[in-house]
């Protein structure tokens, strides 16, 4: 409440500290630009465009007698692409620089980096009500820190009794309402801000709020960015009656709505985000800061005493996160780093980064500009295509699908494809049946792209004038239709500047969809199966198509929208949406080095035997079959022996014998390893029955093979006959009896008899050498243990009078010494 973002600047311009150069105030916002600037503007005499003006993306209020000049982020640091020292700049002014949005945390270090090198006289001014001063003054050190207390008047904070999120409760635009009508009860003055994550949530509060008694009265008004200019104008302006504002974080920062003296906080906002795993744009309702908390809380407190009640408890206040997470690293990256790239950064990773970003998201922003051609797949460095998609203030695939238009003779068409990407869909969902119809009848049942239903759609709407009414009817956003228009234009005018053909010279629309295809190479999908939404993306992601998708019937598409959604993590789902069918020659012709011919050989379980197919794969997706021969014997083996060895299938003549014998030569291997007898470990085991299951293609041909051949030859005739030796199968007692010993994988090797076979038998020879003592089990009449000793005297000596005690009244006709 300071009135920085107003007057700093001026105070700035009226001291002559930039020599007659510009002073440039960054704002993360476009709404705030322009407001901004009117206010100056007003306060210093004038209109926007004299002294005082803005720039934002497409719109540009300013001329050679601008002195302070309100831009977004963004345009400062595209304009360093044409003017690397910014020499018409004498003062770069960061606002509201705790947002920490991207395109401000790279204008930052390259601004100090000026100052260090070819621009001294360059002022940088960082400011924001909550700034994290320590940290900041070291990285601008030498600098001074100005604190400004402003104007602020107390704000009476009030919290819910209870949680208010989950488990179907209140909606929150309910909760909001209520509590708004029972504040304004109780106050007289003051205009009322309602914060809320998104223009949905705004709609449905400003819906509860002319349904409640406290609505009447005032007048309610939404805002939000994608508001036409004089609606957002008619929420901050001034009001002769008392007013109510429901707005998203717009209204946090930089804009002063005057005469608020209530606000009542969802705590929440829509954030945007990027999963560099998976490749997709994720929406979800988050949590606000606590910082951003007490943004809210003190625009009660500008213009008298105030009231903000947050829809949530005083313990969920002490668990939200003190600052917000910066913009860097929660979105894609391609963007800023293609700028950073033209600006002649090559090492972005090495960048001075305020907060640097994830090393996976940045590794998947130069992969994908490595796959729109924008950077050299060898070395990595800007290419001429990547250095002609700078040109445009949108995102490096849209820039390429406005290059690949001119090529095919569409620009225009794909200038009107990128506008529309930029607005919400100009295509309303979930409208009746009786508008879909009315709809398909007059734009026609498209079948193979929403991209190309969405342009119809468009020109419909301004064969209309964009009227509200007719476009509603048709089920038709006539507001994101104008503002596409706007863009159009906007991308046409800039495009004609840089010497490209703005002819539409075709109507090809084949032509059109290839441009989309090489603008979302990454995104291509295979739906798995007739009338199955579920699709397949490449490095094994999946997700669902919309229902009402145009190209839902298609099997191979290409999707622009990839996005994970819903309220909380357990409820997100992957949801893909404007989606074009494809056809697989297109991939041939337009990336032959990503495609490869994959053989797979798998057993069949319902014929029971082996077989072969061939896949055709772009990018690790499989995008088709090819035809392939017959499995090889080796592939067939491999086949059989990789379910055997899963347990799948069962060779009957693998018995106990087979597996003693590789016990008994893993025992020799380990406790006679100069006998060179090699273990069998997984590996051998599968090498055997590979060996097996060699000449044969299904199961019949090996259920019956003889193993143990193959399971001895294993070894050498020396290294069989040294595991004869060292590991007999059976061993000579002093008694003359001869049992059988039983070698078992990680146990020690055992003989089991009876109590009256082992009379006379006071110990029992070791094995491997002497090496390696054999467990004797000692067994009752019935076979059961009654004792396992490797000592046989101690057995005697100590424990055989308790074992007789015990059965000689339950066995009382066997002998007992």
């Amino acid at each position: 409440g300071s009135g920085k973002s107003t007057q700093v600047p001026q105070i700035v311009l009226d001291a002559g500290l930039t020599g007659g150069r510009q002073i440039v105030v960054l704002q993360p916002r476009r709404l705030a630009a322009r407001m901004l600037a009117r206010r100056v503007a007003w306060e210093r005499g004038g209109d926007p465009g004299g002294e005082v003006g803005y720039q934002v993306r497409f719109d540009n209020r300013s001329g050679p007698a601008t002195r302070i000049k309100y831009e977004t982020e963004g345009v400062v640091l595209r304009q360093m692409l044409s003017d690397r020292e910014l020499r018409s700049v004498g003062a770069l002014v960061f606002d509201e620089f705790h947002e920490r949005h991207v395109d401000g945390d790279v204008m930052l270090p390259l601004a100090l980096e000026l100052q260090r090198t070819t621009r001294p006289d360059l002022l940088v001014i960082v400011m924001s009500a909550t700034l994290d001063t320590a940290r900041l003054r070291a990285r601008l050190e030498p600098c001074g820190v100005v604190r400004s207390e402003g104007r602020l008047y107390p704000v009476t904070v009030e919290y819910l009794d209870r949680p208010a999120r989950g488990g179907g409760k209140t909606p929150v635009w309910e909760l909001a309402a209520a509590g708004c009508e029972r504040l304004l009860e109780r106050s007289t003055h003051g205009h009322a801000l309602i914060f809320m994550p998104g223009a949905y949530e705004i709609r449905r509060t400003v819906e509860a709020l002319r349904a409640v008694r406290a609505g009447r009265p005032f007048d309610v008004f939404p805002l939000y960015g994608e508001l036409p200019p004089e609606a957002q104008d008619a929420a901050v302006g001034a009001s002769e009656r008392r007013k109510i504002v429901v707005s998203t974080n717009v209204a946090e920062t930089s804009l002063t709505i005057d005469g608020v003296t209530l606000v009542i906080d969802s705590g929440l906002a829509r954030k945007a985000r990027f999963d560099p795993v998976r490749g997709i744009d994720t929406l979800l309702i988050e949590r606000v800061s606590r910082a951003s908390a007490d943004q809210r809380a003190g625009r009660a407190g500008r213009t008298a005493p105030g009231h903000c009640l947050r829809l949530w408890t005083e313990a969920e206040q002490a668990a939200l996160p003190s600052h917000e997470t910066p913009e860097i690293r929660r979105i894609d990256l391609a963007g800023i780093v293609l700028t950073l790239k033209r600006l002649g950064i090559d090492e972005v990773a090495a960048f001075p980064w305020v907060d640097p970003p994830d090393l996976a998201a940045l590794d998947r922003a130069l992969g994908l500009l490595r796959d729109l051609g924008a950077l050299s797949r060898r070395d990595g460095r800007l290419t001429p295509m990547g250095e002609r998609m700078t040109a445009f203030p949108v995102h490096p695939r849209h820039a390429l699908l406005l290059m690949e238009g001119e090529a095919v003779g569409r620009l225009p068409s794909a200038a009107l494809l990128v506008a529309l990407t930029q607005e919400r869909d100009v295509l309303l969902d979930k409208v009746d049946r009786t508008v879909r119809l009315r709809r398909e009848a007059a734009l026609g049942n498209e079948e193979v792209s929403d991209h190309l239903l969405a342009i119809r759609a468009w020109r419909y709407a301004r064969e209309r004038g964009f009227a509200r009414e007719a476009c509603e009817d048709m089920g038709i956003h006539a507001q994101a239709a104008r503002s596409a228009d706007a863009m159009l234009q906007d991308l046409l005018r800039l495009a004609r500047g840089v010497g490209m053909d703005t002819t539409e010279r075709t109507q090809d629309d084949m032509a059109l969809r290839r441009c989309i295809l090489a603008a979302y190479s990454d995104r291509v999908a295979r739906r798995l199966g007739p009338g199955n939404r579920r699709c397949e993306m490449e490095h094994g992601r999946r997700g669902t198509l919309d229902a009402e998708s145009a190209a839902r019937d298609g099997e191979l598409l290409v999707i622009s929208e990839v996005r994970e959604i819903g309220g909380r993590a357990g409820e997100a789902e992957v949801r893909l949406s404007q989606a074009t069918v494809i056809d697989r020659d297109w991939l041939a012709e337009m990336y032959p080095a990503d495609l490869e011919e994959r053989r797979t050989v798998r057993y069949d379980p319902e014929t029971k035997r082996v077989t072969a197919a061939g896949e055709l794969l772009f990018r690790g997706l499989v995008i088709g079959a090819t035809r392939c021969a017959q499995p090889s014997p080796d592939e067939a083996a491999g086949a059989l022996a990789e379910e055997v060895v899963a347990g799948r299938l069962a060779l009957k003549r693998w018995d106990d014998g087979v597996e003693q014998w590789i016990a008994r030569v893993n025992l020799v291997a380990e406790a006679c390893s100069e006998t060179g007898v090699a273990a069998v470990g997984d590996e051998g085991r599968r090498a055997i029955v590979q060996q097996i299951c060699h000449g044969g293609g299904g199961f019949k041909d090996i259920r019956e093979k003889d193993v143990m051949p193959h399971v001895r030859a294993w070894l050498a005739a020396a290294q069989r006959q040294a595991v004869e030796t060292l590991a007999p199968e059976r061993l000579t007692l002093s008694n003359g009896r001869k049992p059988r010993v039983v070698y078992a994988h990680g146990q020690p090797p055992h003989i089991a008899l009876r109590v009256q076979e082992l009379y006379d038998v006071t110990a029992v020879p070791p094995i491997c050498k002497g090496r390696v003592r054999v467990l004797v089990h000692v067994l009752a009449p019935n076979q059961r243990p009654v004792q396992i000793t490797d000592d046989l005297g101690s057995f005697w000596r100590n424990g055989y009078e308790r074992v007789k005690k015990d059965l000689r009244g339950r066995y009382p006709r066997h002998e007992w010494r």
